[in-house]
């Protein structure tokens, strides 16, 4: 079955996958975003508790899908892996700190004769969440701004700078839309808990959040959006595999490719909508769906843009010539072939994934399951 489609058919295939699984993150960070609101949603011990417990059931997801991410664009794409986490691996090394002090807060916050105290790991949950989207969104940024790397004719890359990654947060347009990405966190993540957690209170602090973590977030993400839609892109000539640079190349991007013209905007409509009812409806408690499918909708549109319809997914400043695209960094056929078949495995992973979250989720989280749970984060 694979092995019968062309080389860029599989290219194609594989960069779908990948887009589908970073969309996937972004949604999932929530947890992240969650995290940033410990102290502004729960104004108690018994409530910051209630908190940390909602948002422990989910954080393997995101690091699961961070991990799986990952090693996907590793196995499909091992030249863009081995150019950007082995040259801007200070950005690299500061998001793996922050998803380690995670998975230590998560385990030992609770723990008996913890000496440090609650606190100093609800801080490192407080760093993973601001620190994580951040930097996650302002890597992702260089998918269309560019950065500073060279790669020979032996596949090897050398970083132009020595400042390994950093210098992407001299970038407006991919500062903002780091910023997009963390106040889209803290807006689903105040979602979640007005899903996932039954206490008035909270409930009322996560719906104010809406609206004070919900308007930064359209300013920047609006920026991001029209911006990205006037600059000059990076396009390759599928016939000599030169990259040049093109006036709104991501604007006729869109109108190329209308199935992800049309995503993008429901996409945008479903942020919106889940946005708007949960904070305009008294007790409206499904937000997070629409909100939380819009979000994989425009991510993965956006991921579809840098990498689709003769685009280089990954531009260098240094040397143009040596920009990545998904033709010139990817594996080889035999091993796209074999990781495809191994791709027919995903429905069934999404399946355990929906069947985990509805088991958790069969009951919210109250003050009397706090009090009489055995393991609390």
């Amino acid at each position: 079955m694979f092995e019968n489609l062309s080389h860029l058919a599989l290219q194609q295939y594989w960069w779908i996958i990948d887009s589908l699984l970073g969309s996937l993150l972004v949604f999932l960070m929530f947890v992240q975003g969650g995290q940033t609101l410990i102290y502004r949603i729960g104004k108690s011990e018994l409530e910051r508790t209630m908190v940390v417990n909602a948002l422990g059931r989910k954080w393997e997801f995101t690091f699961t899908t961070l991990v799986t991410f990952g090693g996907a664009m590793f196995a499909s794409f091992p030249l863009f892996y081995s150019t950007s986490f082995g040259g801007a691996y200070w950005v690299w090394m500061a998001i793996l700190f922050c998803f380690i002090i995670q998975a230590v807060a998560y385990e030992f916050r609770s723990k008996p004769n913890n000496v440090w105290g609650a606190k100093t790991f609800e801080a490192f949950l407080f760093i993973n969440g601001l620190l994580g989207t951040i930097l996650i969104g302002t890597a992702v940024g260089t998918f269309f701004n560019g950065a500073e790397f060279t790669v020979n004719d032996f596949n090897q890359s050398k970083w132009a700078t020595p400042y390994g990654g950093l210098e992407a947060v001299l970038n407006l347009h991919n500062v903002a839309l780091g910023l997009t990405v963390f106040f889209l966190a803290r807006v689903l993540g105040s979602l979640y808990f007005m899903n996932s957690i039954e206490n008035d209170q909270i409930f009322a602090r996560s719906k104010k959040q809406l609206l004070v973590s919900g308007i930064p977030f359209l300013v920047f993400f609006l920026f991001f959006a029209v911006r990205l839609l006037i600059i000059n892109g990076f396009a390759v000539d599928p016939q000599t595999s030169i990259v040049s640079m093109e006036s709104f190349k991501y604007l006729h991007n869109l109108i190329a490719m209308p199935v992800v013209a049309v995503l993008f905007l429901a996409g945008v409509v479903g942020v919106l909508f889940g946005l708007a009812k949960s904070y305009l409806l008294e007790k409206y408690t499904k937000g997070i769906w629409f909100a939380g499918g819009g979000t994989v909708f425009v991510v993965f549109s956006l991921f579809l843009l840098a990498g689709l319809n003769n685009t280089s997914f990954y531009p260098s400043l240094a040397d143009l010539q040596s920009s990545l695209t998904i033709q010139n960094a990817s594996s080889s056929h035999y091993t796209l072939t074999a990781m495809s078949y191994v791709s027919l495995m995903v429905p069934f992973v999404i399946a355990y994934i929906v069947w985990a979250w509805r088991a958790m989720n069969s009951k919210k989280i109250d003050a009397q399951e706090i009090s009489s749970e055995d393991h609390l984060y």
